[in-house]
């Protein structure tokens, strides 16, 4: 069988892991999953975290080549209303920008989602001058090999990121970051999301959000699919902000899923919410979500899928706890993912789409035995 992540992944290891992925791979043999008619999908979470500063070229191009069906960009804007890949608007975590003199004082403090935050914001920067500033990883203490990339990569535009998914035959999983506050500013993140999608024709995609009220406004204008993010604890922003008293654990009772399957086609979920863990951070009894939101026609896709030990639950851990390399060495990953399968998951965000590429294609082999 010819698979996309056995190239990818060889082209990848046979450059070390360096330097920008530039080869055609082919679609995945299709497999169907347990009772849903396709093959769960593979999302590669911030493109391929695992291995580079997250939201970057050099990071899509890793998850494209490892397998990932789907490369996830999260949407932020620039103050003049560019959308670019960022995971919040603060990027002191992830860029260069608070050793960058220049921008010294754009230094702030200001309030998203109801909380302060301090730092320098994408929207008080014209995209010119985001252009300027370079990417670094943002948890080098979890993953120190990213650093050797700090300092290589620009922020990309949404464009940027789907056009690289054109040229390779991937989906594109935007999630609109902070709506609300985004509204606030008059920098409302929809209308430029959908004019990129609408521009290049895109119909592999699912548009995602923690809040509701913009899918909602979303489900008005476009026929794409959307999905509700689910945390494992909280309420959407636009919930709190407009004073309504119902959380998440309301929206995944089975009357909540029928509210969401009226404007969206699917759930993204913390994977608590489909197996919960206890006060020792081992696995309790699963939940029935995963059957309540296909009951409504809902797909279920989980995030996130880590590769390191102190992200995984204490019963896919491996190695020895005394070790100071335990926290971030790789657990039994392959095990956890293929126990959130065996529940009938849709799909999965994963930091390492090879990872989840090689789950996937391992079950279909079986199930095609």
């Amino acid at each position: 069988m010819t698979r996309r992540w056995v190239a990818g992944a060889l082209a990848l290891l046979m450059g070390g892991l360096g330097g920008t992925v530039a080869v055609v791979l082919t679609q995945p043999d299709p497999a169907a999953a347990a009772g849903r008619g396709h093959s769960p999908v593979v999302i590669g979470h911030r493109g391929a975290s695992a291995h580079r500063p997250e939201h970057t070229l050099l990071s899509y191009e890793a998850a494209i080549a490892l397998g990932a069906d789907y490369i996830e960009p999260d949407l932020v804007s620039t103050k003049d209303h560019v959308l670019v890949a960022r995971h919040e608007n603060e990027i002191s975590g992830t860029t260069d920008v608070a050793s960058r003199p220049e921008f010294a004082g754009r230094r702030t403090t200001k309030t998203i989602d109801g909380r302060p935050v301090t730092g320098w914001f994408t929207e008080d920067f014209t995209l010119a001058e985001l252009k300027t500033l370079r990417a670094r990883e943002r948890v080098p203490e979890l993953r120190p090999g990213n650093t050797a990339f700090d300092g290589l990569a620009e922020i990309p535009t949404f464009e940027e990121v789907v056009r690289l998914a054109e040229r390779h035959g991937v989906g594109v999983y935007p999630e609109t970051k902070h709506p609300t506050y985004f509204d606030s500013v008059g920098l409302s993140l929809e209308e430029p999301l959908l004019e990129v999608l609408n521009a290049h024709k895109v119909r592999k995609v699912f548009i995602q959000s923690f809040e509701t009220a913009n899918l909602r406004e979303l489900h008005s204008k476009t026929r794409l699919p959307l999905i509700q993010l689910v945390t494992w604890g909280g309420a959407p922003y636009d919930w709190v902000a407009a004073g309504d008293p119902r959380t998440y654990d309301d929206m995944v009772k089975p009357e909540g899923l029928r509210e969401v399957a009226s404007y969206a086609d699917g759930i993204g979920v913390d994977t608590r919410r489909v197996v919960p863990t206890g006060p020792d951070g081992r696995l309790l009894e699963p939940t029935t979500l995963v059957a309540d939101a296909h009951r409504r026609r809902l797909e279920v896709h989980v995030w996130t899928v880590r590769n390191e030990n102190s992200q995984l639950p204490a019963d896919h851990r491996l190695g020895d706890p005394a070790s100071p390399v335990y926290p971030r060495a790789t657990g039994d990953v392959m095990g956890w993912l293929d126990r959130l399968l065996d529940l009938g998951v849709d799909g999965a965000f994963c930091d390492d789409p090879g990872m989840g590429r090689a789950v996937v294609a391992r079950r279909a082999a079986r199930a095609g035995a």
